[in-house]
């Protein structure tokens, strides 16, 4: 190659190397960028090297020389800090969509954005084994697929299944396809999930990803618009406790004062509390009122009560009895 070629071409393996092998803790020596030069093929000098950092550093690459007994080049800034990238990491460990195959792949992906020293220090903090992850590797396909709908304004088609205790698929409506609508993908107690309209119910209504396939983009414009309008996304999942189907209805609940941090966990900071018998508070909350929602207030045992409406306080009782007579002798 000519000596054209060369200098095009050398601060970009240098810029490879700094990347790849370099951080504050691991400077890289003037010999070592040398040694690699010319293992690639492009022979250089000191002079040419600094020349090659000085265009980095030119170019915006925060380059940072280190003098004295350290002598050596490091990459002080890159896209993503260490602390960014553990948590990308984490989220990936603890998406239940993402296969235990897929989430080995994108760490080594994430590992490849840091240094190999600070993807080192992430690996030894990765933990990914007998973690519950989705049996479906085509969930990427599934929100790829989900989100050209939705970009062209386009319904889709789908099976939905679930598994029996054998781990076999059992599928929704017979094996029929759904027709949908889609408006929105959701992401909620680490699943993904689409929210759209199902023609033949009349109604919206929201599907796991994972658990959707032979899914198609169908062409026919979307319907239900007007019913997605009305849907409010940012609460959507407070609503929908475990993203649990159930009708909708305002509930007032009755909690101890030391749950205050509970509820706000669940329903936001904008919840308005206000005081009942001392040592209580009360709230008004728009749920999906289903055995997620009643097993969710059951868990705090008698420092929670659903004071209000009367069919919903004997919806609970009713549910309470039927899980009482399973423990009968």
């Amino acid at each position: 190659m000519g000596q054209n070629g060369s200098t095009r071409e050398r601060p970009l393996l240098i810029l490879r190397l700094l990347m790849d092998r370099s951080d504050a803790s691991h400077p890289v020596s003037m010999d070592e960028i040398l040694e690699m030069l010319d293992k690639e093929g492009f022979p250089a000098s000191r002079k040419s090297v600094y020349q090659d950092i000085d265009s980095l550093i030119s170019c915006g690459y925060d380059v940072v020389t280190l003098k004295g007994a350290r002598f050596g080049y490091y990459l002080a800034s890159r896209d993503f800090e260490p602390a960014e990238l553990k948590l990308l990491v984490d989220s990936v460990q603890s998406s239940r969509f993402i296969t235990s195959k897929k989430t080995s792949e994108l760490i080594r992906k994430i590992e490849s954005l840091a240094s190999r020293h600070e993807g080192a220090d992430l690996q030894r903090q990765v933990y990914v084994t007998g973690r519950v992850k989705s049996m479906n590797e085509s969930v990427y396909n599934n929100v790829d697929r989900i989100s050209t709908a939705i970009n062209t304004n386009s319904s889709v088609t789908f099976k939905y299944f679930d598994y029996d205790t054998s781990l076999k698929k059992v599928y929704h409506q017979d094996g029929a396809y759904y027709l949908v609508s889609p408006f929105a993908l959701i992401w909620d107690n680490e699943n993904y999930y689409l929210l759209g309209y199902d023609e033949s119910a009349e109604m919206m209504k929201h599907f796991r990803v994972d658990k959707m396939e032979h899914i198609s983009v169908t062409g026919r414009k979307r319907v239900g618009t007007e019913h997605f309008r009305t849907e409010d996304l940012s609460g959507y999942s407070v609503m929908h406790f475990g993203m649990y189907h159930g009708e909708l209805q305002n509930v007032r609940i009755r909690f101890r004062d030391r749950l205050a941090g509970q509820v706000i966990d669940r329903f936001g900071k904008d919840i308005s509390m206000f005081p009942d018998t001392e040592g209580f508070f009360n709230i008004d909350v728009k749920v999906a009122v289903s055995p997620v929602f009643f097993s969710w207030i059951f868990s705090f045992g008698d420092d929670a009560e659903i004071v209000r409406p009367e069919s919903v306080r004997k919806e609970a009782e009713d549910y309470l009895a039927r899980l009482i007579s399973v423990y009968k002798a």
